[in-house]
């Protein structure tokens, strides 16, 4: 099991975040990508939503990043870590210039990028950005494969009703190969069918962590399964936020647990098939506390559940 690092003020849902974050900058949260890499967590992740809604304010915020920019920023702050989104709203951006953007994301940091697309679901921002909300399922499945040709093909080839391109070179190649890891989130049918044809891992947002086991077995049961899943993510916070972020309450996640308790929590969720998480930005007064914490954190209990 692996801890990512929970950034503070990465977004300004009411519901979950503490009063201090409000004041962390961007040049304090550089400082704290570098103390999370010392420190020896796996990964940073950038949430990402390109407008919301004036309705849907009260619940969600106003305040969240591009994700392949704040992604890229964080890899050029460090050296060792990974760094994802969590998520990238797959049908609003074309394909190619996602791609590329990534690939260079990639190559800059020397192999350090995991991508987590999904299909979205406010209604309000595919409007605004000139996308169909009722084909965003068709758009990702075209979206995905046709990234995936350009990172891996030597001669990027792609014909569907949304994307299409020939002739074309593309480079830089990702480091990785034969491409970045690229994960799914969601928790539809749809979503699990496509992560299982191409993606290798499964960020889950509305499936309570008792029931991955079996849709674990649902993503692999399906005749076209890559065979490739081996990374699952679900953080301690998931489980606060329903559909539309709508607060939900989870008694086994409060503030305050132990360090037994959270090592017990992370110790079911390995046998789950879960393989990475990450912990709520506790109610600790500032940032320097939240310095202390994370601290905590690597030295009591990364080493527990290593």
């Amino acid at each position: 099991m692996k801890l990512s690092f929970s950034m503070p003020h990465m977004l300004e849902i009411k519901s979950m975040m503490q009063p201090w974050e409000a004041e962390v900058s961007g040049a304090e949260q550089t400082k704290l990508a570098k103390w999370a890499e010392q420190l020896g967590y796996a990964m940073i992740c950038v949430p990402e939503h390109h407008v919301i809604s004036s309705n849907h304010v009260d619940l969600s915020g106003k305040f969240y990043f591009h994700a392949y920019a704040g992604m890229a920023y964080f890899a050029g702050a460090t050296e060792t870590i990974r760094v994802n989104s969590c998520i990238s709203i797959l049908p609003l951006q074309n394909p190619i210039v996602s791609a590329k953007a990534l690939s260079t994301i990639d190559w800059f940091s020397g192999g350090r990028c995991t991508i987590t697309f999904a299909a979205g679901w406010l209604k309000e921002e595919f409007d605004a950005l000139g996308v169909p909300f009722n084909q965003r399922g068709a758009i990702c499945e075209e979206y995905l494969a046709a990234i995936i040709e350009l990172w891996a093909s030597d001669s990027p080839e792609f014909e569907g009703k949304y994307v299409s391109f020939k002739d074309v070179a593309f480079e830089p190649k990702p480091i990785q190969k034969p491409h970045l890891p690229v994960w799914m989130g969601g928790d539809a049918d749809a979503v699990l069918r496509r992560l299982g044809r191409h993606a290798s891992g499964w960020w889950p947002f509305l499936t309570k962590p008792e029931d991955i086991p079996d849709r674990i077995d649902f993503i692999k049961s399906q005749p076209d399964y890559n065979g490739k899943l081996d990374q699952v993510f679900y953080g301690f916070a998931t489980s606060l936020l329903g559909e539309g972020h709508v607060p939900q309450d989870d008694p086994k996640v409060r503030p305050g647990m132990t360090k037994q308790e959270i090592i017990d929590r992370l110790g079911w969720f390995a046998t789950l098939g879960i393989t990475m998480s990450g912990l709520s930005v506790p109610p600790v007064k500032d940032i320097q506390a939240y310095y202390d914490y994370t601290q905590w954190v690597a030295e009591e209990i990364m080493p527990a559940i290593a």
